[in-house]
């Protein structure tokens, strides 16, 4: 069941930024902190969907949109919000990550985006799922790469 987030849903949406980000955080990049992608949630602009299955939360997807100032690593522009994305391990491969990605893109398009960015590492297995998302390459940046999909 994919259901729409609250600020409820904030201390599980921190704990999977380790998974969303594990490649920022294993290289021990503490340029932009991850906290920024939660940190008082409820702001314009937020939007989360979160996935459970038998009563507990097994992954969750997000959008927030940064400023020039703050930006994310994903950052595009001002008014394209940025996409985290995460599921516990033990559901991964198993569709999950799919219906989250559908779920908040089609929340996107309802609150009139235009477009949302990611940032993943170029090597990533996780890039080809993003491009059959409809994904493309923004530009590449410190091993990572910024993508975008037009809504």
């Amino acid at each position: 069941m994919i259901r729409r987030g609250s600020a409820a849903d904030v201390p599980f949406m921190r704990s999977m930024l380790a998974h969303a980000y594990a490649w920022r955080v294993n290289a021990f990049e503490a340029d932009i902190p991850l906290s920024r992608y939660v940190d008082n949630w409820g702001r314009p602009g937020d939007v989360a969907v979160i996935a459970h299955e038998t009563g507990n939360r097994v992954g969750a997807a997000w959008l927030r949109i940064f400023s020039p100032d703050e930006p994310g690593y994903g950052y595009v522009d001002d008014t394209t919000p940025e996409l985290s994305i995460a599921v516990v391990p033990s559901r991964r491969r198993h569709g999950l990550g799919k219906e989250l990605m559908d779920a908040l893109l089609a929340a996107a398009d309802g609150a009139g985006h235009e477009a949302v960015s990611l940032s993943v590492e170029a090597d990533s297995p996780a890039v080809s799922f993003y491009e059959r998302n409809g994904f493309e390459s923004v530009r590449e940046q410190e091993g990572g790469l910024v993508m975008r999909r037009r809504l």
